[in-house]
């Protein structure tokens, strides 16, 4: 992460031509300088989501988003199984040799883990901008 102090802040909100005002500036200065998460309220057409992208594209890092909707659940939020990955590993795995314990410890890892926006987040090499709107 470059160096924070409000002039590059401010200097990397310009670079990627986004017109800010100082009460962005400090906000965002504040929020990388504590490396705590940014809260941006208000009505639509303010240019909150702009913000995330052109912090994103400043930093190098990766924009995840998250679009909230009513019905919106923990699994869309943080991750699902990949069912069917799942299914055709144990089919393959029917006259193996392995207890049904191996087989379950197996098909429960990483590999067959479908990573949603949350997740990805938490998990990333580098830190990312998270936008949940």
């Amino acid at each position: 992460m470059p160096q924070v102090d409000l002039d590059n802040v401010r200097s990397l909100l310009e670079s990627q031509g986004y017109i800010t005002d100082e009460s962005i500036v400090m906000s965002t200065y504040l929020a990388m300088a504590l490396q705590k998460p940014l809260l941006l309220e208000g009505p639509t057409g303010v240019g909150k989501t702009e913000v995330a992208k052109v912090m994103a594209n400043a930093l190098e890092t990766d924009l995840i988003r998250l679009q909230c909707y009513e019905g919106l659940d923990a699994n869309a939020a943080l991750y699902e199984w990949n069912y069917q990955r799942q299914l055709l590993h144990l089919k393959l795995e029917e006259h193996s040799a392995k207890s049904s314990e191996e087989k379950e410890a197996t098909i429960f890892g990483e590999t067959f883990l479908l990573k949603r926006p949350l997740l990805q987040a938490i998990t990333s090499d580098k830190a990312p901008v998270l936008l949940i709107d």
